[in-house]
């Protein structure tokens, strides 16, 4: 059989051992697992329409499109059975989700409107078992940032590092520097809350190494 499109080559040759595919192609989300010892033996991004639904709440949203990104993966993935891993993050004001910003133009509008004030980051982790049963979470980070000048506004916005990013920041980058407080996982902020995804395989029966 052949990998699905857009794959990453098998990484381990030990058919015994059940597979690890990751339904994401973020190298934040690839980092952050292989930092705790876990390397997917596949890398196979979902794409589908991501839109929200009319008065669909941030939470239920990232757990709706977590879930849609790993079924869709499970359904092109022919190797040997695997468990599907995805995630979905979004940043929220009260019930408002902010966009991934595709331009300095609304990486500029998302901080200000994150200017001196608190916001929810929600990841929505689900995994989907070879007998096709889904397993999900949903964890929140509340952040609060610092009152920025359009100054320091402006320099962020004119760089790269809030482009393609939920609510256009990166908090591993110069962003972090704008955080006042943290309540919550910090790594659910960059993509992926390490500690809750960690369970959630070690409770879908993949081997974590430690």
């Amino acid at each position: 059989m052949t990998s699905p499109k857009g794959a990453s080559p098998i990484a381990s040759n030990n058919p015994e051992r059940l597979a690890l595919v990751l339904a994401s192609e973020s190298p934040r989300r690839k980092a952050l697992l292989a930092s705790a010892g876990v390397f997917p033996d596949a890398i196979v991004p979902a794409h589908l329409d991501e839109s929200v639904h009319r008065g669909e709440t941030p939470r239920a949203y990232a757990l709706r499109v977590a879930v849609a990104k790993a079924n869709s993966v499970a359904a092109v993935w022919q190797e040997r059975p695997a468990l599907i891993l995805a995630a979905d993050t979004v940043v929220a004001c009260g019930q408002r989700i902010l966009p991934k910003a595709e331009s300095g133009a609304e990486v500029q509008r998302c901080l200000e409107l994150l200017s001196g004030r608190s916001h929810q980051v929600i990841t929505a982790i689900a995994s989907r078992k070879p007998d096709s049963r889904v397993i999900s979470r949903v964890v929140t980070t509340r952040v609060s940032f610092a009152r920025l000048s359009p100054q320091a506004i402006a320099f962020y916005a004119a760089g790269d590092e809030g482009i393609g990013k939920a609510g256009g920041y990166a908090i591993q980058g110069i962003a972090e520097a704008f955080v006042r407080q943290i309540s919550g996982s910090y790594s659910n902020v960059v993509g992926l809350p390490l500690l809750h995804t960690l369970n959630l395989l070690k409770g879908c029966g993949y081997p974590i190494p430690w």
